[in-house]
């Protein structure tokens, strides 16, 4: 099996879940990221964007692709290891979707203003859809499409879910976006990383919506969990999208999980996945294992785009203030 990506999130929990299955792993990648992780794994460096030529030759059962966002590079992999490869399992992302009150995975998807744009974040979502297109053209019924939402968890770097358990377990009163019980949606990458691997052990091909779980979630609860979990003394103070929004608050980026009303989460019908094995795990291991493992919470990382992402979450003073001007909204 190769992966290209393995030493970051996703794709570090890919080869830990195809290393426990006993597979034999090799990763492609440019030995940036946690270079001295998985000592006993084949290492192949090299940057897909320009140079895939330890790559030529080469035979594998099944190609994992965690780091594909832009299509030139997308088809450059796809097209080389097509001949020799017998399943390609692209991750790909719920944005690909035009929106919907429900997502399955016949609904529409969007499409790229210009098929040669390498703007990931301007359009990170059409690019995805288009790296689908040129998989599946490269390999027809060899392809297996995962399309997730927000993965959470172990190695996540971002903070777009683990400010909360953080946030949380500093006690102390907390701002809670929107309403109580508003709905939810992601996957722990470890049950991400499962399901992939018994997908290409059962020679699935299609694609697959991976969001969960299939009982609704909402943010007290989670919130609520967190508290339980960390046994803090937080309380929560409910602040409208209205007001959030008054104060250009950023949705999912300062205030992770959070979306407006008029972005609300449409209903992402997940039965495709849960009928070929897709399980997830009680939010509460997850929450528990976000907690246990604060390593890389605070760091930054240069992404395929060439760009830093800031952590995500609310800056303490951001937030008191937030909540100063709440409470005095009505003085």
């Amino acid at each position: 099996m190769l992966v290209l990506g393995g030493t970051a999130f996703v794709g570090r929990n890919v080869v830990e879940a195809a290393l426990a299955h006993g597979h034999e792993v090799s990763i492609f990648n440019r030995g940036q990221t946690n270079p001295d992780l998985f000592p006993y794994v084949e290492h192949l460096a090299g940057d897909r964007e320009s140079d895939l030529s330890l790559l030529e030759g080469r035979s594998f059962d099944a190609v994992v692709d965690t780091s594909g966002y832009v299509p030139r590079v997308v088809r450059a992999s796809a097209e080389l290891l097509a001949p020799r490869i017998e399943r390609y399992v692209f991750i790909s992302s719920l944005s690909v979707y035009i929106d919907g009150p429900v997502l399955t995975e016949s609904s529409p998807t969007r499409r790229a203003s210009d098929p040669e744009s390498e703007d990931v974040a301007g359009e990170y979502g059409p690019l995805k859809a288009l790296c689908e297109q040129i998989v599946e053209s490269a390999l027809p019924n060899r392809t297996i499409v995962v399309r997730p939402g927000l993965i959470v968890g172990r190695y996540d770097y971002t903070g777009r879910f683990s400010y909360w358990p953080h946030r949380i377990a500093r006690g102390g009163e907390v701002l809670a976006p929107g309403q109580p019980l508003t709905r939810v949606w992601l996957i722990d990458a470890r049950d991400l990383a499962e399901w992939t691997i018994r997908a290409i052990e059962q020679g699935a091909v299609g694609t697959f919506n991976a969001s969960g779980p299939p009982e609704p979630l909402s943010m007290g609860e989670l919130l609520d969990q967190c508290r339980a979990i960390s046994g803090s003394d937080a309380t929560f103070t409910w602040v409208s999208d209205a007001f959030l929004h008054a104060h250009g608050v950023v949705p999912y980026t300062e205030v992770p999980l959070w979306l407006p009303d008029d972005d609300a989460h449409p209903f992402i019908d997940t039965s495709r996945g849960i009928a070929s094995g897709l399980a997830f795990r009680p939010i509460a291991d997850t929450i528990r294992d976000v907690l246990e493992r604060s390593g890389g919470y605070d760091q930054r990382i240069v992404r395929s785009t060439g760009r830093a992402r800031p952590h995500a979450g609310l800056d303490p003073e951001r937030e008191q203030k937030l909540l100063a001007l709440w409470h005095g909204r009505t003085h």
